[in-house]
């Protein structure tokens, strides 16, 4: 765009020239009437363009309207003749990019709580390779209510009883001040957690009271000295708010993950600043990697101080999956110390809200499924898992989605950019840029005043209770009583043009203390990326052992491990 026109912008937003070319028509035929006597359209036509323009400025029902007056509409005319039109558009109903229209459209009914029936059955090829669907019951249940929910930190002094649908995480600062008030008075009302991302607890967090997940993450905004480090007496203020339920460390997100940020200092408003405990104007720093914490046993340790500091809050930690040998340093630590966290949350990297580099939006981190297999697995094998929460993030919007990820061994699932259509959000893809249409993901006082938080809570609050209603009659419909008792063998998918599979027959599942007994040599490595990768993995580092081409050690713990976890044997 040339300089000109973005000054111009600056000083006359473009978005408002067609409603003031209305007036300038009407005013331009009002002088033509009264000195020769002609004009009386143009009067009638400008005025009415005006008036059409004043009055999407100031409802409060749709953003688009009231940041784009007039022009606007010819997003909903063309939704409106879409199926007559439809081979002139580029995007077909079913290309996601990154969600589908018909995605985006089942959000937006849900939120508005508008029918979302198909007529006529599905418009979705059932017999393309991936398809999958869920196994039905001659036997279904009839449940009472919808609102699942599972118990968080069960051994904590303060667990938490949480839904299986949540905000994930979003922070104020790449969202709106209007776009988070309406985000967590949606939670408040519909009793789910919403998630603060790593910007910390704001003013429009706390003002609406919904159960928040305080995201920690390596710049340590909210609980911070002036030179960037963790401070304990910054995080005690906040953590034993009420309104904060989990403390969540963030080690990487599926956006860009292993990636730091920084948020320029013209960005950084007195808001902003308050929230992170940062200062006004100054570049607001998230590093690439932590600083409390090193290794996997110092991560351990950093999360069992933190619990200890919020009064035995629940206290977990959040990750995209990348090197195998990081994880499995991770579980190594747990067993030496015979610690855990109260949740884990994998994080996809087909998930994120925020601008990121191409390279790391499209070939960095593992997507949500092969990462939640491999978390999920691991614990399983270690004896683990039922002392552990799996949180799921990465391109979560329907009910089937989260029936999926929790097959896959989820206990729940988060959604943002769901969430964010509940907002309103239409995709446009601006959100780096502050010139969001409909005020989501902008600071800009102007346009984000086009989302009123009392209408867009009441959608925040129908999206999630519409969703779960959904997943209920799928629950229903396979003969459960619970999301969490859907397993891989409920799901089925085509691999091809005649054969299909259960997921539970497609991946690999490890057996309850599998992993256990082939680290002590009782049983083969049964699947290779353990035989390859955790003999590599280190408690005491990132680092992997250095692999000269022989087979290092298959284990660096000891007997101690076994007493901590109540094992029988060894596992040295």
């Amino acid at each position: 765009m040339p300089a000109w026109l973005i000054a111009l912008d600056r000083h006359l937003p473009i978005r408002y020239l067609t409603m003031l070319s209305f007036c300038t028509l009407a005013m331009a035929g009002a002088v033509a009437w009264a000195v020769w006597g002609v004009g009386a359209w143009a009067v009638a036509l400008g005025a009415a363009g005006f008036a059409l323009g004043v009055r999407d400025m100031a409802q409060s029902k749709r953003a688009v309207l009231r940041n784009y007056p007039v022009i606007g509409h010819m997003r909903y005319l063309l939704e409106f003749i879409r199926p007559e039109i439809r081979q002139y558009f580029i995007e077909s109903d079913h290309e996601a990019a990154p969600f589908s229209r018909e995605q985006r459209s089942m959000v937006y009914q849900r939120a508005k709580g508008e029918p979302d029936k198909r007529p006529f059955g599905t418009q979705v090829d059932v017999h393309r390779e991936g398809y999958e669907w869920i196994n039905h019951s001659l036997a279904p249940t009839t449940l009472d209510s919808h609102d699942f929910r599972i118990t968080i930190g069960g051994a904590c002094a303060q667990p938490y009883s949480a839904s299986v649908f949540n905000i994930s995480a979003m922070s104020f600062g790449a969202l709106s001040a209007n776009a988070i008030r309406a985000l967590n008075a949606g939670a408040k009302k519909g009793g789910f957690m919403h998630d603060t991302g790593e910007g910390s607890i704001s003013q429009h967090h706390r003002a609406p009271g919904g159960d928040l997940v305080w995201e920690i993450g390596s710049g340590y905004f909210g609980c911070r000295d002036a030179q960037g480090r963790f401070s304990e007496e910054a995080f005690v203020r906040n953590a034993n708010e009420p309104q904060v339920k989990l403390i969540e460390v963030k080690l990487s997100q599926g956006a860009k993950p292993g990636h730091g940020g920084v948020l320029p200092g013209p960005k950084v408003t007195q808001e902003i600043a308050e929230a992170r405990g940062v200062a006004v104007g100054q570049d607001c720093v998230s590093p690439a990697a932590h600083t409390a914490f090193s290794t996997p046993l110092e991560l351990i340790d950093f999360m069992a101080r933190l619990r200890r500091l919020s009064n035995g809050k629940p206290v977990g930690f959040k990750f995209c999956v990348g090197h195998p040998w990081e994880w499995f340093g991770i579980c190594k630590a747990m067993l030496e110390t015979g610690q855990t966290p109260d949740f884990i949350v994998v994080d996809g990297a087909e998930g994120g809200t925020g601008a990121a580099p191409v390279e790391f939006a499209d070939h960095m981190g593992a997507p949500l499924q092969e990462g939640l297999l491999l978390v999920h697995n691991t614990l399983v094998g270690l004896g683990l898992r039922d002392r552990i929460r799996l949180g799921a993030s990465g391109k979560i919007v329907s009910a089937f989605d989260i029936a999926r990820a929790i097959a896959l061994g989820a206990d729940w699932c988060n959604s943002a950019r769901g969430f964010m259509f509940a907002l309103g959000c239409i995709q446009a893809q601006h959100c780096h840029t502050g010139a969001c249409p409909t005020g989501v993901a902008t600071q800009d006082p102007v346009r984000q005043r086009a989302l009123v938080v009392s209408d867009k809570t009441e959608r925040v609050y129908r999206f999630h209770d519409n969703t779960l209603h959904a997943l209920k009659e799928l629950v229903q419909a396979a003969g459960l009583k619970h999301p969490g008792e859907l397993s891989a063998r409920h799901i089925v998918r085509r691999i091809g043009n005649d054969e299909v599979r259960l997921l539970q027959d497609q991946f690999d599942f490890l057996q309850p203390g599998e992993l256990l007994a082939a680290i002590r040599g009782e049983t083969p490595w049964s699947h290779e990326v353990y035989r390859r990768y955790w003999p590599l993995a280190r408690a005491n580092s990132f680092q992997p052992l250095r692999d000269d081409g022989g087979e290092p050690p298959l284990v660096q713990t000891g007997g101690a491990v076994s007493a901590k976890l109540g094992l029988a044997e060894s596992l040295s």
